[in-house]
């Protein structure tokens, strides 16, 4: 049975009234299991340290996915981001600045550039195994990196010990810097994505970000920033003071496992969508600003899941995904 941490739903028709309704999802040997991990952004969670997520990962580990995908952009967005910067203004700048970094460390020390870098990142991964030798996994991580796949990049250079994360004659010392600094960025991408995926023996985790749905808001008519700043005045639900009074007493292991059960509860997750999305649908506008937020989201949400049945679609050695 294959597992994916990152849910997935379809909305069936139904035929004419006297047809019995189509309920899935049809019968199938080895059903594909997703799991969600809800999860704060941890650069803004101030207390939180990165030995105290012991608890959260050890629970993951014990889930054992086969797959890990990640809200991050993929290299080839970035490129077409950047290319069409004048249909995306910003877009680029705001989220590719650190993957076109280590894109341009990665390509001097392999001598790729990101899209022939992407196809020979691709073809490599395939070939590792358990007794891949440090030296492959440092090439695969400088390839990952000028590819744009920083997850991925981090996961090989965790892969290896301590004392062979250093240069060598592919890999420079820059390059090795910059992977040090990446695979320990306060970032749950990192300290939860690469560190499980590392520990459990994968040689790579997905990005499955997609923004897009950013001209959507380019697109809008005068008024979005007032109008925003409308949506999200007031006082905020109490789900969310809860969340942030945890956040700031973290003091261990044990508390920031609470945060993310806490976080993971249903009715906690409804309560951060009704507060925000809901009120936007609930918030009148000349320019119909809330709505078109909430498009937003859901372009962007949906290009997500795609992003993940993608990954999910090739037949693996583990079996059926």
């Amino acid at each position: 049975m294959a597992r994916l941490v990152m849910m997935a739903a379809a909305l069936f028709g139904v035929g004419p009234a006297q047809a019995a309704p189509l309920i899935g999802p049809w019968p199938i040997e080895h059903p594909t299991e997703v799991m969600v991990l809800g999860t704060p952004h941890l650069s803004g969670v101030e207390a939180i340290r990165r030995e105290w997520l012991g608890p959260v990962l050890d629970r993951l580990a014990d889930w054992r996915p086969g797959l890990i995908a990640i809200e991050g952009l993929s290299g080839p967005e970035c490129v077409l981001l950047r290319t069409y910067e004048a249909s995306w203004p910003g877009t680029a700048n705001d989220y590719c600045k650190r993957i076109e970094a280590m894109a341009a460390l990665g390509s001097k020390a392999t001598g790729l550039d990101q899209p022939a870098a992407e196809a020979a990142a691709e073809k490599a991964v395939a070939t590792l195994g358990p007794n891949s030798s440090p030296a492959e996994r440092r090439r695969q991580a400088a390839l990952f990196a000028a590819a744009g796949n920083l997850g991925s990049a981090a996961t090989q250079w965790l892969r290896l010990p301590p004392e062979e994360r250093r240069p060598d004659a592919l890999l420079t010392p820059d390059l090795a810097r910059a992977l040090d600094e990446l695979a320990m960025r306060k970032n749950e991408n990192f300290w939860i994505g690469a560190a499980l995926a590392a520990r459990l023996g994968l040689e790579r985790i997905y990005p499955t970000d997609d923004h897009l749905s950013d001209r959507i808001q380019a697109e809008a008519p005068p008024g979005l920033e007032e109008a925003m700043r409308a949506v999200w005045s007031g006082e905020r639900p109490p789900e969310a003071r809860q969340a942030e009074a945890m956040e700031k007493g973290l003091s261990d292991g044990a508390s920031v496992l609470a945060l993310y059960r806490y976080h993971n509860r249903p009715e906690v997750g409804e309560a951060f969508v009704r507060a925000d999305m809901g009120k936007a649908f609930a918030t009148p506008s000349a320019g119909r600003h809330g709505r078109r937020y909430v498009a937003w989201w859901e372009a962007r949400n949906l290009r997500q899941v795609a992003n993940i049945r993608a990954a999910l679609g090739p037949t693996r050695e583990s079996g059926p995904w």
